[in-house]
């Protein structure tokens, strides 16, 4: 694993809204050593120190303040490095319909080429985050993020969420291979491969899970619930244990 097992912090929205300290610090007592933030504005110096005390890395930060106010754009890259990320993610928010033609993705790339250029001065990378419509519609036999991969700049990175891509249709690890170094981290989530449905730990689930992480071996692998079946601190320490075991397997 090529950084620490990290969490995607909109798992636990609903605790982060109320005891974001709380929610942290059982993070770290089930032994993730890492975090992805949703919302890098929202108290980001305060965010760092307790991060800091608990010895939390930060793989990177979901920014959608960057799609949807570009004219904030320096003071959300001014929190994005206040809380230690140096990956930035556009996680959705664009218009469905871009990703079902050659043109609607070129206009797609061109918008996250365009931040990218805003990112580059405070050394962040830009990513993007999928979910099941940049999978569903295909060109030429190719899955639209596919196309969009070969439009978007060289420092553009994606992050693959693993159970939207198969829901939207993909072998993920077949997508994986085709993506290559693009992708620099994944969603790894697990559940019936349905949307609607909550999810439930990793491992668990339909999902190919030990074929999909050797697909990508140096990606940043990140748990996330978007809802959960279960009691969600039992889900995350079940995923961690089961990832870390194919780890040392």
């Amino acid at each position: 694993m090529a950084s620490p097992l990290s969490v995607q912090l909109y798992t636990l929205r609903d605790q982060m809204a109320t005891d974001r300290d709380g929610g942290l610090r059982r993070l770290a007592e089930i032994g993730f050593g890492a975090v992805e933030p949703y919302d890098p504005t929202a108290d980001p110096r305060g965010f760092r120190e307790v991060a800091d005390d608990l010895g939390l890395a930060v793989t990177g930060t979901h920014a959608y303040a960057l799609l949807r106010e570009p004219d904030r754009a320096n003071a959300v890259l001014d929190d994005v490095a206040t809380i230690g990320a140096s990956l930035a993610i556009i996680p959705g928010g664009i218009e469905h319909e871009k990703f079902t033609s050659v043109d609607g993705l070129r206009e797609v790339a061109d918008l996250l080429n365009g931040i990218a250029e805003k990112t580059a001065p405070y050394d962040i990378k830009l990513g993007y985050h999928n979910h099941w419509w940049e999978i569903e519609p295909t060109i030429d036999g190719r899955h639209a993020i596919e196309v969009l991969a070969d439009l978007l700049a060289p420092g553009v990175v994606l992050e693959i969420d693993t159970y939207w891509a198969a829901v939207g249709g993909a072998d993920v690890p077949a997508l994986l291979g085709k993506l290559g170094d693009r992708v620099v981290s994944l969603h790894v989530k697990d559940g019936p491969v349905r949307k609607g449905e909550p999810h439930v730990a990793v491992g668990t689930g339909a999902m190919p899970v030990p074929q999909i992480l050797a697909a990508a071996p140096n990606a940043t692998r990140i748990v996330e619930f978007d809802e959960c079946a279960t009691d969600i601190f039992t889900a995350l320490k079940e995923s961690r244990d089961y990832l870390i075991g194919l780890e040392e397997a």
